[in-house]
């Protein structure tokens, strides 16, 4: 495998074990037989890497866990999960429920192929590279033990993958959940929790798969904090006004950023914070084209045959603001509605529901 690098949404680089073309087809292979054998002996409260089951479902259960009153989470975070999976102790997990030795041998040879990087082929005794087809089911079975004992001792809990939350009534409960789980971790597992990165808190203070549940008369899903500036971020680097792209070869990089963020955070139910991405976004692009349009002349002629006013064009056009407060002017809103960026086919987050 070849070592691969990609940035962590939190900060820092995550670490990818890159299969060659053969180990990739042998490894689906493998994976689809495991499959079968072992997704029906997983827990219910297992989301992640598995047929019909999805983050939005998570999120849905923890929701209701919510609604049922149990409002404080226990958040653990496996510090380096896929780096540090006792390789011995997955093999052996595996071998209880599969008895062809020849996938088993397979798995060890796939955990045991080594990563090459920068030249050199580093030995892997610990841990699941991620990047290859048959990581995903390997963890899963890994933390399948965390499942268990999770519903042996009746917690109410949402795994998905190495993002494991419990809810609980009380801050007290949570303290003595994450205490013995810790020891558990540790002691049956041999990993550790991430003590910066895990808590108990309130489920509103907490993010679970990018979204967060607040505990309103009804428990709704929002988008979490951490997510909205990532979005935020991502649309000033496609929109930066420094750049000399035309507005359509700026759409032809936001239009699919767009559509993939709205299919997972559509599930968000706070609509405040749509609209409030709607606005923010028509705000930008209004910014990046002022910008564009440079010189006072183009800006006034733009703004006519936009169906500004005479004299009001003339105004904007000879204003030495910033094109960002300029943004918010009544002209840039009649020249650029709302309708021009739904004609060009911008994406909208929001939409108002019908009467």
């Amino acid at each position: 495998m070849k070592r691969g690098e990609i940035p962590k949404p939190g900060g820092g680089q995550r670490k990818l074990g890159i299969p060659t073309v053969l180990d990739r087809f042998l490894q689906q292979a493998v994976a689809q037989v495991l499959q079968k054998r072992l997704d029906p002996t997983f827990s219910e409260h297992s989301y992640g890497y598995r047929p019909h089951r999805s983050a939005h479902q998570a999120v849905a259960q923890a929701q209701q866990y919510v609604a049922q009153g149990l409002d404080w989470v226990v958040d653990l975070d496996i510090e380096k999960f896929f780096d540090r999976v006792n390789q011995d102790r997955l093999l052996g997990e595996l071998a209880k429920r599969i008895a062809d030795k020849r996938v088993l041998k397979l798995s060890r040879a796939f955990l045991k192929a080594g990563v090459l990087e920068d030249g050199l082929v580093s030995p892997t005794d610990e841990g699941t590279p991620q990047g290859g087809p048959l990581s995903p089911l390997l963890s899963n079975l890994y933390l399948d033990a965390l499942d268990q004992e999770l519903t042996k001792r009746g917690h109410r809990f949402v795994r998905y993958a190495d993002d494991c939350n419990i809810y609980v009534q009380s801050p007290r409960a949570g303290e003595r959940v994450m205490k013995g789980l810790s020891a558990f971790i540790a002691r049956h597992l041999k990993l550790r929790i991430n003590a910066a990165k895990s808590a108990v808190a309130r489920s509103g203070e907490r993010k679970f798969l990018s979204f967060r549940i607040l505990n309103l008369s009804v428990p709704k899903r929002a988008i979490a904090p951490q997510a909205l500036k990532r979005f935020r971020a991502k649309v000033r680097g496609l929109t930066r006004r420094k750049r000399s792209l035309r507005l359509e070869r700026v759409l032809e990089r936001l239009v699919p950023y767009l559509r993939g963020w709205i299919s997972y955070f559509g599930f968000c139910e706070v609509f405040s914070d749509l609209r409030a991405l709607d606005e923010w976004l028509r705000r930008r692009l209004r910014a990046f084209l002022w910008h564009q349009w440079k010189t006072r002349k183009r800006r006034c002629a733009e703004l006519i045959r936009r169906g500004v006013s005479v004299p009001l064009a003339t105004q904007m056009a000879g204003s030495s603001l910033g094109s960002w407060r300029l943004s918010r002017s009544h002209a840039l809103h009649q020249a650029l509605s709302n309708r021009f960026f739904q004609e060009i086919g911008l994406l909208s987050f929001y939409r108002a529901p019908s009467a």
